[in-house]
Formats: C-alpha cells, sequence, structure tokens
C-alpha cells in the first residue's frame, strides 16, 4: 500500500518486507478486519525496538500505537520474530559457506537495569552491582544468536546451563556438541546439567596473574552480539512488565541485524 507519511531510518524497504511478511501472516493480509498495512504496523514496531521510546510517543503518521502494541504482543506469541531469526540465522551461515546448523555454541549473559514496569522479576547482581534482569544469549561461531532466556540478575550464570543447552538442542535439533562459556558456569552441576543435554561445557579462563582486558579466544563473540543489540535502544534498559515482550524485542532485534547482514542477496531471495 502507497503511503505519503514521512519516511524514517528503520522503515523496511520493499525488498525486506517482501521477504518478511509470510512470518507475520497471522491472518490474510486483505482481511476484512484489518484496519492497517502490516509494512506500517511492522515499521512501527521496529521504530520502537530503535529508538526505546514509549508506546504514547509513537509518531501520529503510524498507526495508533495501541493497535501496533496489540499486533506486536500477537507476533511475540506467536513466535514470528524468533521464527524469522532462526531462518535467516541459516542463511547467513550458509552464505558464509558455513553448515546452515551449527555443532558449537557460546553462551553468556548480560544484565539490564530494572525499570518499576520489570520490578516484579528483578533480581541484584552483586558482580554488575546492578539489580534488574539478565539475559541469558547462545550464539554461534559468528555471533547469530541460537536462544534467548531470561533470569532475576540475582541468580547465577551457572544455574541456567541445563535451560540454555537444552534450549539449544531443541532449536538445532540436538545438533550442538560443545558450549563454550566464561568462568562464571564453572562448577560440577554444570558440567553435569550439559551433559545431560549432551553438551561438553568448555570454560574458557583467564590467564592466572592476569590484570586489565584481555582478548580471549571465541568468548569476545558473544559480547560483540550483545554490542549488536545494544543499538536498539528498547534493550538499553528493563522496559517490559512482561518476559514475553522483553524476549520479543530481542529477537526483534536479532531479525533486524541478520535482515542487514542479508542485504546484499536479498533481493534474490524475495
Amino acid at each position: 500500500m502507497t503511503t505519503t507519511r514521512k519516511a524514517y531510518p528503520s522503515d523496511l524497504d520493499d525488498e525486506t518486507y517482501i521477504f518478511m511478511l509470510p512470518y507475520f501472516l497471522l491472518a490474510p493480509e486483505d482481511a476484512h478486519q484489518r484496519k492497517y498495512p502490516i509494512r506500517e504496523v511492522l515499521n512501527a514496531a521496529i521504530w520502537i525496538g530503535r529508538t526505546g521510546s514509549q508506546w504514547e510517543y509513537l509518531p501520529n503518521d503510524f498507526p495508533p500505537y495501541k493497535i501496533v502494541h496489540q499486533q506486536l504482543m500477537r507476533w511475540y506469541e506467536r513466535g514470528c520474530f524468533e521464527n524469522l531469526a532462526h531462518d535467516l540465522r541459516s542463511l547467513v551461515r550458509e552464505d558464509a559457506l558455513k553448515e546452515g546448523v551449527p555443532t558449537v555454541a557460546l553462551v553468556d549473559s548480560r544484565t539490564l537495569q530494572s525499570t518499576p514496569e520489570s520490578g516484579g522479576r528483578a533480581g541484584y547482581d552483586g558482580g554488575k552491582r546492578r539489580k534488574g534482569s539478565k539475559i541469558h544469549a547462545a550464539v554461534d561461531t559468528m555471533g547469530n544468536v541460537i536462544a534467548l532466556l531470561v533470569s532475576s540478575a540475582n541468580e547465577q550464570d551457572r544455574e541456567q546451563v541445563y535451560e540454555v543447552c537444552r534450549e539449544v538442542q531443541q532449536i538445532t535439533g540436538d545438533n550442538i556438541d560443545v558450549v563454550i562459556a566464561d568462568e562464571g558456569y564453572t562448577g560440577e552441576q554444570a558440567e553435569i546439567d550439559a551433559a545431560v543435554n549432551g553438551v561438553d561445557l568448555v570454560v574458557v579462563k583467564r590467564p592466572s596473574g592476569a590484570q586489565g582486558f584481555i582478548l580471549l579466544p571465541l568468548r569476545w563473540v558473544v559480547e560483540r552480539t550483545f554490542a549488536w543489540k545494544a543499538r536498539f535502544r528498547r534493550l538499553s534498559r528493563d522496559l517490559e512488565r512482561l518476559e514475553s515482550s522483553l524476549l520479543g524485542f530481542h529477537w526483534l532485534a536479532v531479525s533486524i541485524t541478520l535482515i542487514h547482514k542479508l542485504q546484499p542477496i536479498l533481493g534474490s531471495l524475495a
């Protein structure tokens, strides 16, 4: 549908929209109850993710914010962005001449500062000296996200090993052989939790006596992934009341990041 509204940098171009559309058609595009084009709702959702704006400040030339919010929650509930991200990850890997499904995953966590909206699940992270929620990410060796989990920030990373490994195996069809982690995942129980899921947990440690920043093998890949997500200001703090919304905005960010990686070949895929 042609529109004369102001163009925003976050707007989807024609090729990207055509490629993404099948993942978001919960009802036919021309369904009688549909008042606003899917493209405009998607553009509005991405604008919110990019800018971190409050919903009420969504520009008036987008559909009404309540419409956008309701539709976005439906997409999150159905895993639309997550499904898109999994398919995009395979395409990005194949474009790099790798197998579509990884065999190695890297895990780490990031603590998001709590807000009044997220206060119910917030906990205090003594290491980061911050109250909030933890996002646990498992990525492949290229930094493409495989799985995401949320926990209270007071929970230790090693306590999430079972759930993280179970999730990556479920998503990859039990294809992950090795999970690489930092010293926060050290412990006999963590190794057992990984082994139960058919995974060998490898902890990469800092050299003894080392001080300051040291670039450790492969561990930097996860940190780079978190840096990519930091470009989406909605993820700068835990601004969501629901855990599903927090994960949903992360999957939105993952999808758009992967879309940009595929931009040179997207026209032939659409």
